[in-house]
């Protein structure tokens, strides 16, 4: 489909587009305006490929679908940590104590240990989706890769850093062992 194409498709189905992504947001128009940002911006670069195995509108109510669970998944995300942060501030002992900030001074260590090991590709979709929040879809994007790739790269990444977490415990990674 080329560009004038799908532009007029989208038109043409924006106010219906916009039904579905409020109702896939639980009808939060804000979140639903960013949805359906994502989704557009997904089928205008190409992240989101309509391939014919169905009718257009259902393809792109699939994407919406999965742009919207991927904004749930990001705000869970935000809520679990600031959940954290919060009870890490109500019990300042904890923070304060210098045995914790040391256990966790060590094992912030051996995930950068951990995460030298492993592959550019691999530590570059991990950062991604991990310190940025982003989906794997969004990771593969800026890496400029395709998203089977990215899913690859990012499933790899995970059970090399389980293996070399557990191979460890207590410690970096093993001395002068290079990349495995």
């Amino acid at each position: 489909m080329n560009p004038t194409e799908l532009e007029a498709q989208l038109e043409e189905l924006h106010r219906e587009s916009y039904g579905w992504a409020l109702a896939c947001c639980g009808w939060d128009e804000s979140e639903a305006d960013d949805v359906l940002q994502n989704a557009y911006i997904k089928v205008i670069s190409g992240q989101a490929e309509f391939g014919g195995r169905s009718s257009f509108r259902t393809w792109l109510f699939g994407v919406i679908r999965r742009s919207a669970q991927e904004s749930r998944r990001r705000t869970r995300s935000r809520e679990k940590t600031l959940t954290r942060v919060a009870r890490l501030q109500e019990n300042p002992a904890v923070t304060n104590s210098g045995e914790d900030w040391v256990e966790r001074s060590q094992e912030t260590d051996r995930l950068v240990a951990a995460l030298e090991r492993i592959s550019p590709r691999q530590r570059e979709v991990v950062h991604l989706v991990f310190y940025h929040d982003l989906s794997i879809a969004e990771a593969a994007g800026i890496m400029e890769v395709s998203l089977g790739s990215a899913r690859t790269h990012y499933e790899r990444a995970k059970n090399r850093l389980r293996s070399l977490l557990r191979s460890a415990p207590g410690k970096g990674a093993e001395e002068g062992s290079p990349h495995a």
